[in-house]
């Protein structure tokens, strides 16, 4: 890849400059034949001219000025014929293989605090997530990652964007109930199915490479979703989205925080994913770290540089070179016009 600069397209063009000096040191200027005055002392007047008969011959001879306009014609032409092109500074194209939602629960319960990354200090299961999601998301360079909360509703916190340290922040400012006490999981996963249909029509001509990925933290058990969480997997089958499914805390628990397994494993087996079970802070890492493994980065980068040719513009003063000196030539036979005409009637 150049760097921005200027470079000839067709460089060996350039060996046709000195050609016109060779076909005028090799090859001899065309000579006009013209008829001769016939008179009948034409001895008498060579002996007089003191010259030699010879053929009859004219050869015209250009001016200094339309020897130089040649000389810059025929450059031009060459330069035009060697294409000189201007190339911009070196881009970069990044094209991001894979699109991954993540749909964290933010209802009550995640407010529990039976994580502990170190003995005697637990924290809350959402800080717990926070801290995974943040490593999770650092090592995902070339993927898009979006955020999804959901609680009574569920509400789009980051769109997807390439820009990790943003959503990273957007992460951070999250809170428990912000969304609501409940849990509303079918309607998380139905938001999640919308988004990724928009960004496939954000994409040129309406068709995405990108894999879609959701990865859906949670706690609980849907408490009153719309659409059931099985009905909305069996849409983001349709649509191409595959659910990997995270189930924190204990699934011992019973009542409206009880983890329903069965449902998660459900929304992971009718869209190619798979369920993980996190009951503490490692193995919510492991979780993370499993899933990074079976959906790798894909990332595609192009990198290119404008270029813009200039043999149009060397072929236009060229011409406009040649238009100049034909009307120069014009006008003035026009102006002699008139000496001519007066000379001859007087």
């Amino acid at each position: 890849m150049l760097d921005a600069g200027f470079e000839f397209a067709h460089p060996h063009c350039l060996w046709l400059l000195p050609l016109p000096l060779l076909v005028f040191r090799l090859i001899p200027a065309y000579r006009t034949r013209q008829s001769a005055i016939k008179v009948p002392f034409f001895d008498l007047l060579i002996s007089l001219l003191d010259e030699s008969p010879r053929e009859g011959a004219t050869q015209l001879t250009a001016s200094w000025w339309q020897r130089i306009a040649l000389i810059i014609v025929w450059l031009l032409a060459v330069l035009a014929l060697a294409k000189p092109t201007i190339y911009g500074p070196p881009q970069v194209r990044e094209r991001f293989g894979r699109d991954v939602m993540i749909v964290l629960d933010l209802s009550g319960s995640m407010a529990e605090t039976d994580f502990s990354p170190d003995p005697g200090k637990p924290i809350s299961r959402l800080d717990a997530a926070k801290a995974v999601l943040t490593r999770f998301a650092a090592q995902r360079h070339g993927d898009r990652l979006g955020l999804i909360l959901f609680g009574d509703a569920a509400f789009i916190q980051a769109p997807f964007t390439a820009d990790l340290d943003t959503w990273q922040t957007l992460l951070q400012e999250t809170d428990v109930a912000m969304a609501g006490q409940s849990t509303h999981l079918g309607d998380a996963i139905g938001l999640a199915i919308k988004v990724f249909n928009q960004s496939d029509r954000a994409e040129e001509h309406g068709r995405s490479t990108r894999e879609k990925v959701a990865i859906i933290l949670t706690d609980g058990n849907d408490t009153g979703s719309f659409v059931s969480p099985r009905d909305a997997a069996r849409v983001a089958a349709v649509n191409g989205v595959r659910l990997h499914t995270i189930a924190m805390g204990d699934p011992a628990t019973v009542g409206e925080q009880a983890l329903d397994l069965d449902t998660l494993q459900q929304l992971a087996t009718l869209t190619g994913g798979q369920l993980f079970q996190a009951l503490d802070q490692a193995a919510l890492a492991q979780a993370y770290q499993l899933i990074a493994e079976l959906e790798p980065q894909r990332y595609e980068s192009t990198r290119f540089q404008t270029r813009e040719s200039l043999h149009h513009y060397l072929i236009a003063a060229s011409v406009g070179l040649y238009l100049a000196l034909f009307s120069l030539l014009t006008l003035k036979r026009y102006r002699l016009r008139p000496a001519r005409h007066e000379t001859t009637h007087d």
